[in-house]
């Protein structure tokens, strides 16, 4: 039997997490945007930039707890160092880890974010430099 500690999180929370954390840092680019064209929206969008990114934060805070606990209650890194065979239980938790890292979002979560700064700044001096 499975241990429910080492499930992966359903797929809504998953995918709810990437949105909210991709939207959250692209309000937060876009800020200088509508420093320029909006001020009014300002502060709004960057409340929810900083509330959003709370909650998106803390959810990848328990993610990586969760995978640090399943490694080590199970002496994972030990066993592994000393060259020990898995128990059925070891290779449970490495399925979950291993699975937890390729079905999560988070590296298309960087790179758009790479995407967005660098058209947020392009914006902010084109702003700059042509008004």
């Amino acid at each position: 039997m499975t241990d429910k500690s080492i499930t992966l999180s359903p797929r809504y929370r998953i995918y709810g997490a990437f949105v909210l954390g991709l939207s959250t840092a692209i309000a937060l680019r876009a800020i200088i945007v509508l420093e320029h064209v909006q001020p009014d929206w300002v502060r709004p969008v960057w409340y929810f930039a900083v509330l959003g990114n709370f909650i998106f934060f803390y959810y990848r805070y328990q993610i990586t707890e969760k995978r640090k606990r399943a490694i080590r209650d199970h002496k994972i890194m030990e066993k592994l160092a000393q060259k020990e065979a898995l128990s059925d239980s070891d290779r449970e938790v490495l399925v979950y880890l291993l699975n937890s890292i390729t079905k999560s979002p988070e590296h298309l979560n960087y790179l758009i974010i790479f995407v967005f700064s660098l058209v947020a700044i392009a914006i902010d001096l084109a702003f700059v430099f042509f008004s």
